[in-house]
This record gives C-alpha cells, sequence and structure tokens, in this order.
C-alpha cells in the first residue's frame, strides 16, 4: 500500500526545469520611473502650500477681469474670461461688453451696484443664473468676486490675410470708398492700449487691427471696455507671424509705415497717406522689432516739443491716423 504521507504535502522534484510565467510578470518588476517632485504629489503637504500659495496671489489681485485664454481645461480647451466684483461687472454691462451669462450668488446682499447689474443684463437679455459660492469660488479660481461674476465668450478673430485682401478687393470694386488702412501692433500687451487703439481706428475711419498670435494682447474685457463698444465696429485679426503677415500686405499694395521716435519721415511730411497702408506701432519701452523695422515702406516720426516727452502706444496711433485722415479729406 502506497504511503501519501501528510496530507498536503507535496514533494517536489530537485532536477529539470520549474514552471515559469511565460513572460506575463514582466510588468511587475519595471521600475516606474523617477519619484515626482513633492509639490507635484498631490497628497504631500508641499503640494497642498503650493496650492494655498497660488490662491493666495489670486486674491491679492482682486477683482476685476481675469483673462483665462492661457489656461487649458479639460482635455486642453482654453476656459473663457471673467469679470469680477460688483464694480467691474456693473462698468463692463455699461460699457456694453459682450456676455454669455451673469452669475449672481444665493442671498446675496443688494446694493445699487447689484440692482444695476441685474436691470442692464435683463434689458440685454444676458441669463441670468443662481450660483452658490463654492461655484463661483471655483469659476474665479477663489479671486475677489463679492457674488457677481459675468462671463465672456471667446472673441473671434479674423485672419490677418483674409481681412486684408477682403478690405484691398472691396477698394478696387468700389465697395469701399476710403483706401485701406490698418494698424498693427507689434509687442503691445496693455489690453487698455489695444481698446483705445480700437477707438482710434473706428474713429478716423480705419479697417482693422492686426496683433500677433504669441506675445501680444488680446481682446480682453478690458479691452472691450476701453474701446467703448468701437470693438462691435472694427474687426481685429489675428497673424500667426507678424512680419510674414506684413509681407503680405506690401505684395497687396499696402504700404507698412513704423511709427519710431527715430524715423527718417516726420508724420506732416508724409506723402504715403492717401495710399493704403498699415501702420505699425511698438511697445512704450522697446519699440519696433528688429525684423519688423526692416519690413516697414518708411519709419515715420511724430514731433514733440520737448525731448523729454514720449507717447504712449494708443496717443501715438491716434496722433497719426488723425493725420492720414486730414491728408485724405483734403485730397
Amino acid at each position: 500500500m502506497a504511503n501519501n504521507g501528510r496530507p498536503g504535502a507535496i514533494r517536489k522534484n530537485k532536477k529539470g526545469p520549474t514552471t515559469g510565467t511565460g513572460g506575463h510578470g514582466r510588468k511587475a518588476l519595471e521600475g516606474k520611473g523617477p519619484t515626482p517632485k513633492a509639490e507635484d504629489r498631490p497628497y504631500h503637504k508641499a503640494y497642498k502650500s503650493k496650492q494655498l500659495a497660488e490662491r493666495s496671489a489670486a486674491k491679492r489681485s482682486g477683482g476685476g477681469a481675469r483673462s483665462a485664454g492661457a489656461r487649458s481645461g479639460p482635455k486642453g480647451r482654453a476656459t473663457e474670461e471673467v469679470v469680477t466684483g460688483r464694480n467691474s461687472v456693473v462698468e463692463a454691462l455699461r460699457a456694453g461688453i459682450p456676455a454669455k451669462a451673469l452669475h449672481v450668488a444665493i442671498r446675496i446682499e443688494m446694493d445699487d451696484r447689484v440692482k444695476e447689474s441685474l436691470k442692464i443684463a435683463a434689458e440685454r437679455g444676458i441669463p441670468l443664473l443662481e450660483t452658490g459660492k463654492p461655484e463661483l469660488d471655483r469659476m474665479t479660481d477663489d479671486a475677489v468676486h463679492q457674488g457677481l461674476v459675468l462671463q465672456i465668450p471667446p472673441y473671434e478673430y479674423q485672419d490677418a490675410y483674409d481681412l486684408a485682401e477682403e478690405t484691398v478687393e472691396g477698394w478696387k470694386k468700389g465697395h469701399i470708398a476710403n483706401a485701406p488702412l490698418f494698424v498693427a501692433l507689434d509687442g503691445i500687451t496693455d489690453p487698455r492700449n489695444l481698446g483705445a487703439i480700437i477707438r482710434s481706428v473706428s474713429a478716423f475711419s480705419g479697417h482693422g487691427v492686426i496683433v500677433p498670435e504669441r506675445r501680444s494682447v488680446g481682446v480682453t474685457a478690458a479691452a472691450w471696455k476701453t474701446s467703448a463698444g468701437a470693438a462691435v465696429r472694427v474687426p481685429v485679426a489675428r497673424a500667426s507671424n507678424l512680419n510674414n503677415a506684413l509681407k503680405q500686405f506690401k505684395d497687396m499694395g499696402v504700404f507698412v509705415l513704423g511709427l519710431d521716435g527715430d524715423g527718417d519721415v516726420s508724420l506732416p511730411d508724409l506723402t504715403l497717406a492717401t495710399e493704403p497702408v498699415c501702420i505699425v506701432v511698438g511697445s512704450e519701452g522697446k519699440g519696433l522689432s528688429r525684423l519688423v523695422r526692416e519690413n516697414c515702406d518708411q519709419i515715420v516720426s511724430i514731433p514733440i516739443d520737448s525731448a523729454m516727452e514720449s507717447l504712449n502706444a494708443s496717443m501715438a496711433v491716434g496722433i497719426s491716423l488723425y493725420e492720414v485722415s486730414r491728408q485724405r479729406s483734403a485730397k
């Protein structure tokens, strides 16, 4: 009779191959890569400290317009811009800034600013949404909102080449009375400058403003407000590369004029005012970039009485547009 030994005991054969996993356990042996930094690990106290620091910085910035175009939402989509705070919201509504919705905190304490905001929003048909404080905090990244948040839809930019082509063709066919007149911005980052320039372009019958896609201001709530509604009438177009856009303008017969204090032509002596022109203005600190300057047909300076004084971008554009308009009217 065979002896089975202890129940459950298995007698191993020391010779011959043993059974393996067939490679199925290979991933378990692989490393998980370098350890993330402490501030990037959600459950580490350094991560929470970083989040608190970012929120504190947002709170210190106070109310007003917050451009969220640089932040990405789910799946890389850019989040919308919002205007926060009672003063900022009511001023934005007074200026006629396009709005998608007005979010009002539940059981908000009413004052004159809130009442006027609700009245204007109702008259303009802007949806009024009663929203809890946690959701308002999330929408504003915990910035000060005082129970009012105005959602601004993203601005729909035209293509710079398409805008110039349509304008030039319309002028040649007699559909547009005045010769094409554009203003291009080189390194302008202040939205109030953009808004003021849009307003000047509208006042002097310009046909559009050109902004680069990168390192440049866009049409934000602050720009809308400064333009005093002119952004509705004047198209703002984007150029993926400003220098290439200026070369295309020149190929269409548009003269490119750069504004600079050391220009070789004084504004009153400008002879190209009656031709299709694109006026290029640089930032107040750096002026025109080297490549943009090289692509200009002329560099124009505005004579001023004192060498100690200087003009900001929007003022320089306004004066230049006035002179162009004056010469065109005289002709």
